[in-house]
């Protein structure tokens, strides 16, 4: 047994590109080796990436292949020998095989009496395995783009390979790729350590040798020295902090190879520029610089930012980067700045009319012929939440949905896309316009990931359902719908946000899937059919990843019902609490046994009374449990009413004696009609009681 290392070097990757990709080797480089049977199940393996590198240790792997014994059928008995001698084709099969006639043996199977031969197929070292099995591997690796870089070949990667690197325990494996043999040699930090090369001794000192070198291969380790290096750069100044955010660590984290103390600038701006709106500057330092921002005890914005660096500095070195970072940032600021007064000087409402020269999507027009769109859409379902006496502020819904899309006209917004809707809210509040409006045009687009919040007010909500309700049903009723990884639209997105905002808002919103399909696309029943199976799968994935709810559990609770997504969300909860309970899951059980019993009784024209027949029931277990059914049927019923799901779910539990001595003690397909039928509308009406939770069929449970 040895470890085995592979690393293969690169000209820089996308920071975005790195994280899947180091996953994704490691998930084949571990199944190439399972799949050739040189490491067991639950192998222990660790990844490593930077910017210029993607590698795998993986432990425990066999010198070689074991050997194999296969056994090969021939030709029948009765065509090998003749008179008693063997034929050509008993010859042939054993030199076949590579054995003599004599150590043929006979099998017998359901066609005859056959010649077998046991072959035994040596294994081949895993050098020799793994130099030709990696290759493919690498090749396979998706990539959202890649490129040729050598005239002529036919290898594709994201970036042009430039080393690799492949040792099973001390020696060279030599996997061949991309025009380079695999070696023993690697590199550092291009600028902190050169071009020197690195030897690798063996897996076991591959982490520590980078590190001489100024690379930390560890992305764990790599992003807690980040954070930790921000943390003290920070504290140089009494009371201040570095405003967290996960996204901007993340991205930095793949954009270096090193970080220290000495990797971290705190520069300062001229405090001026906090007249500016926080929103803005943060996005400048942010989305622009790759900068933190800086704030307060008070969580106030501070007039300084952080640059993290790929390399490190004394500190003249250190100050020199400081004043060219500031500089760089005061223009940004100055431009912000600039575009944020030159705005000012056209209203909102003057920009409505300029919305006819942005294009939304060729066929569906331009965003003023939108916001008609939406406009209709927010109104229907105003009126549903306006029925259902959810309070809403109609006249500022109305000025918001007017409004929404303005500050795509203006110079910020154009200068700094990310700020879209954000700076229209920013507008409104600076132009005179409520509260609620401005808060619903700056909360419009949320939540544009399954991590962001959902819109604050009810008018923010009701304009963002409607803006990604018209969108969904605008690109389906042009045929543009996802389909496998394409997605160009970000449809499943908005549709993500649809049922986000159904399940998570503050006010809790009375709508359905079907109500927002239906207000979106008209009277159009087909297109509505569509985009509402479209948001029950966006539902379930919901459920699932966003609520890490089994899969199981979704299907269950799906089944009795994907309307309403906050009910759903709350059945799937309650499913999750209960199932594990011994009574819960032996009813889960005979609930599935009933499903299949109906199923196959109609396969085979089997037809179940229109009502149960209490006089028909002669066995005593059924009228116990035709008794105790009806009994807890009125108590779940009530239990559901409230939304006391957990509660009702512990009473549909206690059904389990009855409907053990039911299955112990009764058989449903009873010779005599009559009581076949009756017993078959005893089983059907006992799951339509109980089933409208969950379909406790889709339950899987133990045995």
């Amino acid at each position: 047994m040895a470890d085995f290392l592979f690393e293969i070097g690169l000209e820089e990757i996308p920071a975005r590109m790195i994280a899947g990709a180091q996953a994704e080797l490691q998930k084949r480089v571990v199944g190439m080796l399972e799949r050739e049977r040189l490491v067991g199940s639950g192998v222990v393996s660790r990844s490593y990436s930077t910017p210029r590198r993607l590698a795998v240790v993986v432990e425990g792997v066999a010198a070689r292949k074991e050997d194999v014994s296969e056994e090969l059928l021939g030709p029948a008995v009765k065509i090998a020998y003749k008179d008693g001698a063997a034929t050509p084709a008993a010859v042939a099969f054993a030199k076949k095989a590579g054995v003599a006639v004599e150590q043929l043996s006979t099998v017998t199977t359901p066609k005859g009496e056959y010649l077998a031969a046991v072959v035994v197929k040596a294994g081949r070292g895993a050098a020799e395995v793994i130099a030709a099995e990696l290759p493919k591997e690498l090749a396979g690796i998706y990539w959202a783009k890649n490129m040729y870089w050598r005239a002529g070949k036919p290898e594709r990667f994201v970036r042009p390979v430039r080393w690799m690197v492949a040792l099973l325990g001390g020696d060279v494996v030599p996997v061949e790729f991309a025009g380079y043999v695999a070696g023993n040699v690697t590199y550092g930090h291009r600028v902190l350590f050169g071009a020197q090369e690195i030897v690798v001794d063996g897996p076991e000192a591959y982490a520590t040798a980078l590190e001489q070198a100024f690379v930390i291969a560890d992305v764990e380790v790599r992003r807690h020295r980040i954070r930790k290096a921000l943390d003290h750069v920070t504290r140089t100044v009494d009371g201040l902090r570095w405003r967290e955010d996960h996204a901007l660590v993340d991205k930095l984290t793949h954009l270096t190879e090193w970080a220290s103390d000495r990797s971290v600038v705190l520069g300062e701006f001229e405090a001026a520029y906090l007249e500016l709106p926080e929103e803005v500057l943060v996005t400048v330092m942010r989305d622009h610089q790759s900068y933190f921002a800086v704030e307060d005890k008070s969580g106030k914005l501070a007039p300084y930012f952080l640059a993290v660096l790929n390399m490190q500095a004394d500190e003249a070195g250190l100050a020199v980067i400081r004043h060219g970072n500031a500089r760089v940032l005061r223009a940004r600021f100055n431009d912000a700045r600039f575009f944020w007064e030159f705005d000012q000087r056209t209203p909102l409402k003057e920009r409505v009319e300029l919305l006819k020269n942005v294009t939304f999507q060729k066929e569906l027009g331009s965003y003023a012929a939108k916001s008609e769109r939406v406009g209709k859409v927010a109104s229907g379902l105003a009126g549903l939440l306006l029925e259902r006496e959810i309070a809403l502020n109609p006249t500022a819904l109305g000025e918001a949905v007017v409004l929404a899309k303005t500050d795509l006209t203006s110079e910020l917004v154009k200068e700094f896309t990310e700020l879209q809707g954000i700076v229209g809210g920013l507008y409104a509040r600076a132009q005179g316009y409520s509260q609620a409006t401005a808060d619903a045009i700056y909360d419009q687009y949320l939540p544009e990931s399954m991590e962001d919040a959902v819109p604050r007010t009810v008018e923010g909500a009701v304009l963002a359902l409607a803006d990604k309700a018209d969108t969904i049903a605008g690109m389906f009723g042009l045929g543009l719908e996802p389909t496998g990884s394409k997605d160009p639209f970000a449809l499943r997105r908005a549709a993500n946000g649809i049922v986000k905002i159904l399940a998570e808002t503050t006010v809790a919103l009375p709508l359905t899937l079907r109500e927002v399909a239906t207000v979106a696309c008209g009277e159009n029943e087909a297109l509505a059919a569509k985009v509402r199976g479209f948001l029950a799968e966006r539902l379930e994935f919901y459920l699932r990843e966003a609520q890490g709810q089994a899969y199981d559990v979704v299907k269950a609770v799906l089944a009795a019902g994907a309307e309403d997504v906050r009910d759903a969300v709350a059945r799937a909860f309650a499913v999750t609490v209960v199932r594990g309970g011994g009574d819960f899951a032996a009813v889960s059980a005979a609930f599935k046994r009933m499903k299949n019993i109906l199923a196959q009784a109609a396969e085979k024209g089997l037809v179940a009374a229109e009502f149960v027949n209490a006089a028909l029931l002669s066995d005593a277990a059924e009228k116990a449990l035709w008794e105790r059914s009806s009994e807890l049927a009125s108590e779940v019923a009530v239990l559901r009413s409230e939304t006391n799901y957990h509660a009702a779910l512990e009473v549909i539990a206690t059904l389990r004696p009855q409907v053990d001595a039911f299955f112990d003690a009764v058989m449903v397909m009873d010779p005599d009609a009559a009581v076949r039928s009756n017993r078959l509308a005893l089983l059907r009406e006992v799951l339509g009681d109980f089933s409208g939770i969950a379909d406790f069929s889709e339950i899987v449970t133990a045995g």
